[in-house]
């Protein structure tokens, strides 16, 4: 599906700051993984994200999508993330689950 410009940034302020990055550039989803403002629907980069619906099926407004990274998307499908991607301990880097 594709979203405004102005919808994506109203969904990616809803992804989760950590205090050791930009939150401009960098944010997590909610199993933890690094994503990048401008890897947006990028599914050959390690920060890649999309924008999921947390109740499948149901409205395309803000408070029904989220942040999640392309592989946690994939892994889970529309509306059931799976956490196959999570931040490693060591700065600004992902590993698998």
């Amino acid at each position: 599906m594709t979203f405004s410009q102005k919808l994506v940034e109203q969904v990616w302020e809803k992804g989760r700051v950590d205090p050791q990055a930009d939150p401009a550039v960098w944010r997590k989803d909610e199993c933890g993984a690094w994503v990048r403002r401008t890897h947006y629907r990028d599914r050959e980069s390690e920060f890649g994200w999309e924008i999921d619906y947390i109740t499948p099926g149901g409205p395309t407004r803000l408070n029904n999508l989220r942040v999640v990274h392309w592989q946690n998307y994939l892994a889970g499908g529309v509306g059931r993330v799976v956490c196959k991607v999570t931040a490693d301990s060591a700065g600004i880097k992902n590993r698998k689950a």
